[in-house]
């Protein structure tokens, strides 16, 4: 369970966050008399982010509690190959390596059709926001989704953690289109904090995505975020517009 209140902008939780991290807490909780009464064979957790989920410490100090041998993987995806490795990994750990091979060739030909639409295209230059107060710019996979589909993250950090910039800096970037997907925010809260900020990006084409449900997760739905950026970037004429991303300018 995170401490964070589900209600706190995105201004409140920054502060809030830094505040842990300064003092040396968590941000999150966890049930280790629950995961004791699992009985868990295999845990699978993560060291990419402490912000975005339980660590893997918190969750290795919890195991000590359990009876006999249980396995703990940590999955740490910074590209959409390495979601992809851990997919086949996952299926390996639960028996279950054909049907993660087949979901790979699924999610691998859903990009070539993707990059087959946009390749002679021109590219568009894109800032992708993962944070709105302050803004943070986007890290990890999500410059190479913006790639596959047709784009450009020109302030984008790949294969690395996301940065807080400054208003003056994402400005001065110039984009063709600006795109929130924040990272553990509510689609509607994304809204409403973007349109008030609307006047921040004169002239510029502005998206807010469901980045909660899609950009941040490192699964399957990395696909259908590229299928989404690429619906943003080069829409197909009379085609309804990206499912899980809203036009705000």
């Amino acid at each position: 369970a995170s401490v964070l209140s589900g209600s706190s902008s995105s201004g409140e939780i920054d502060r809030h966050v830094r505040r842990l991290v300064h003092q040396g807490s968590s941000i999150y909780r966890l049930d280790a008399e629950r995961l004791h009464g699992l009985q868990p064979d295999l845990i699978l957790t993560q060291e990419l982010c402490d912000v975005c989920a339980v660590s893997y410490p918190i969750v290795k100090r919890a195991a000590r509690l359990l009876d006999g041998e249980v396995q703990i993987v940590s999955l740490e995806p910074q590209s959409l190959s390495d979601v992809f490795d851990n997919i086949r990994l996952v299926g390996a750990l639960t028996g279950a390596e054909p049907a993660a091979q087949a979901l790979v060739c699924r999610l691998t030909d859903r990009i070539a059709l993707v990059r087959a639409r946009v390749a002679d295209l021109p590219p568009r230059s894109v800032v992708c926001l993962e944070w709105l107060d302050p803004p943070y710019n986007a890290g990890h996979w999500t410059p190479e989704l913006v790639s596959l589909a047709g784009g450009t993250d020109i302030l984008g950090a790949a294969g690395g953690p996301a940065r807080a910039l400054t208003w003056e800096r994402v400005a001065a970037a110039a984009p063709d289109v600006v795109v929130v997907i924040a990272c553990g925010v509510p689609l509607q809260q994304s809204l409403t904090e973007t349109v008030a900020i609307q006047s921040r990006f004169p002239g510029r084409e502005l998206w807010v995505v469901d980045g909660n449900a899609y950009f941040s997760r490192p699964g399957p739905r990395l696909v259908d975020s590229v299928e989404i950026m690429a619906g943003i970037l080069h829409p197909e004429p009379h085609a309804p517009g990206p499912e899980g991303a809203r036009r705000v300018a």
